[in-house]
């Protein structure tokens, strides 16, 4: 059964590991980063994940969402190749919404 951890290590560093999917997410995973609200960025290292779907770019863009609603900015580490290609094939590369520490994803 594919699993989804997600680490928090320093302050507002998180990491993602496993799958991110239909079958990994749950109400608590939508939930675990929006108790974490600060003024300085949140990090997301997606290094370590092996599969994600469309649900789980959901998942991220609702993330992204509720960053934007508490004046908070959400910028992604590792962006892995399969999460690009949902990004460009779900015509949202030119949205900015996935930041990098560095650059913006787009197509």
């Amino acid at each position: 059964m594919p699993t989804l951890t997600i680490t928090q290590g320093a302050k507002n560093c998180f990491s993602l590991s496993g799958d991110l999917s239909f079958e990994t997410i749950s109400n608590k995973t939508i939930n675990e980063l929006k108790v974490h609200t600060s003024h300085s960025p949140s990090y997301i290292d997606l290094q370590a994940l092996q599969k994600i779907d469309s649900a789980g770019v959901a998942l991220l863009i609702e993330w992204i969402k509720f960053a934007h609603e508490h004046q908070q900015e959400l910028l992604f580490d590792a962006i892995p190749p399969q999460l690009a290609a949902l990004i460009k094939l779900s015509d949202l590369s030119d949205c900015d919404l996935f930041k990098t520490q560095d650059i913006e994803i787009n197509g």
